[in-house]
């Protein structure tokens, strides 16, 4: 009875766990769908432009007068609407102007082929219409190697390629190929236009403003990753540090959160920059935006993340430098990862305001900021250099151990030697001995100076991983002189407005807070990460 009593409980509970699964399915998921809606409200009303197309589109089957009209053909127009219509304006012209033209240059070089095909005869209609599909096919295929016809025209030239052959090899059997491609012509046409009518007209989502908004978040991003990473490494709570890695651990680092954007936008920006390419609405004195320019500027900002990621490691190192040492150099951190997060600010509010940036405006404090630090380091040569009296007794020391070591081979050497021979075996053994007690006085004598370098090798070796930490930070303002050379470049490229003086006195709301990063307050540079 017992065990027929645990076999029913162990399956109860077997079939306990999936039920309460289903159970908690309907309300997981729709978490996940409000999440993300929540995360960009534009996804809900793409979806809502795409289903009213569709809706549209539909029409030709369903009313009775456009499907007399338009017959079975009707399918390209749907088809149209849910291969063409994407999220943005620009990815949406791209593909519908693709389609488009690859679908006209595809119908008229049909037509010229099945026409000259009829001409040549019947014996060798088959043969004519096998070859043009093979050398249209090589050649088209051929030209998608081309960088610029890759970079704009790939998806032209699929469309071109398919509805070539559809039109050739269907017309050895019909007859009718010049209809077929009307009809082929016109449903595309139709699905275009309605794409480009909710796309551009209904709510339009901009690819340019996309990168734009897209590059000013990656600034700020930064900027939190640098004052987060200062806040921890400074941190006098060793135990809130541990608990903090604990913590990224199970959920996201709020530093690793600043960076991973910039890292992983490089696909994302070229993409949104081609397709910000085909939008009308950056066309300023009939030249083109220069969105190549937000490509560069995304390398470059990549390139400073790397920086972040080796800084970012500093706080999870398994040697790490005392407090008492990282006190020394506390402040002259705190000011260069302040004025490091004030440019990067003051970058990201020039771009969002698309006004023209002034090198001058913050290069010199954050110059100002890196000397004091070189000036800190220079003042504790002892933890970083060293002595050059230490270093002639360390190569003193190593000087005498190997001459204790070649005399105890020496005296080894005797006294085997002395063995054999019994009447120069006593002067040979004295003047051993008197080595050895000559080698011990001299140990005697520096044992006191081995424990000093003993002493000053160990705050050596303390300091080390500080030394690396503020040669990041050192390599981080190398990094943000290129970063500037980017965005003043993109300010002429681009037009945008003069810098004014007045703007030098608008605040720049700065991340310090030693648990929450999202909180905001306005505060001194110099104050940055100590709070």
């Amino acid at each position: 009875m017992e065990v027929t009593s645990g076999k029913n409980t162990s399956c109860c509970l077997n079939i306990n766990g999936p039920v309460e699964k289903m159970k908690r399915l309907p309300r997981l998921t729709w978490r996940k769908i409000w999440k993300v809606g929540k995360e960009d409200k534009r996804r809900v009303i793409h979806s809502l432009k795409v289903g009213v197309a569709l809706s549209l589109v539909s029409l030709l089957y369903l009313m009775e007068p456009l499907f007399n009209g338009i017959g079975e053909n009707a399918i390209w127009a749907v088809m149209t609407v849910v291969v063409v219509l994407e999220f943005t304006a620009g990815a949406t012209l791209y593909k519908g102007l693709n389609r488009g033209l690859g679908t006209v240059l595809a119908g008229l070089l049909a037509f010229l082929i099945a026409h000259m095909a009829k001409e040549s005869g019947n014996i060798f209609h088959a043969t004519f219409i096998g070859t043009a599909v093979f050398l249209v096919g090589a050649m088209s295929t051929y030209m998608r190697f081309f960088p610029h016809i890759k970079k704009n025209y790939d998806y032209g030239v699929v469309i071109f390629l398919l509805t070539f052959n559809l039109i050739t090899v269907s017309s050895y059997r019909l007859d009718s190929v010049l209809k077929i491609t009307h009809e082929r012509l016109y449903t595309i046409a139709i699905g275009c236009g309605i794409c480009l009518l909710m796309t551009l007209l209904v709510f339009p989502i901009w690819s340019g403003e996309d990168l734009h908004l897209s590059t000013v978040a990656k600034f700020d991003g930064l900027a939190k990753s640098i004052a987060v990473c200062i806040n921890e490494y400074f941190s006098d709570n060793i135990q809130q540090q541990e608990k903090d890695a604990e913590n990224s651990m199970e959920m996201e680092d709020p530093i690793y959160k600043g960076y991973k954007t910039v890292l992983d936008s490089k696909s994302s920006d070229e993409n949104l920059a081609l397709y910000a390419s085909w939008e009308p609405r950056y066309l300023r004195h009939c030249t083109r935006y220069p969105w190549h320019q937000y490509v560069k500027l995304g390398t470059v900002l990549r390139h400073f993340g790397y920086t972040l990621v080796a800084l970012h490691g500093c706080l999870q190192t398994e040697i790490k430098t005392p407090q008492s040492v990282r006190v020394l150099f506390k402040d002259p951190c705190n000011r260069l990862a302040g004025e490091l997060t004030k440019a990067l600010k003051e970058l990201g509010d020039s771009i969002r305001n698309r006004r023209k940036y002034c090198p001058e405006m913050l290069s010199n404090h954050v110059h100002e900021a890196l000397q004091d630090l070189i000036d800190a380091l220079k003042s504790q040569p002892r933890l970083f250099l060293g002595t050059n009296s230490n270093t002639n007794i360390l190569l003193a020391l190593a000087t005498l151990a190997a001459k204790q070591k070649s005399g105890k081979d020496f005296v080894v050497s005797l006294s085997s030697v002395n063995t054999d021979s019994s009447d120069d075996g006593p002067p040979r053994l004295g003047l051993s001995q008197d080595f050895l007690k000559e080698g011990d006085k001299k140990q005697n004598t520096l044992r006191p100076t081995l424990s000093k370098i003993g002493i000053t090798s160990l705050e050596f070796c303390e300091a080390l991983p500080f030394a690396a930490f503020a040669s990041l930070l050192i390599e981080a303002v190398a990094r943000l002189d290129l970063v500037i050379e980017e965005v003043v470049e993109l300010g002429k490229v681009a037009h945008f407005k003069e810098y004014s003086h007045h703007d030098d006195h608008e605040s720049i709301n700065v991340v310090v807070s030693d648990n929450n990063p999202r909180e905001r307050n306005e505060v001194p540079s110099s104050q940055l990460a100590t709070d």
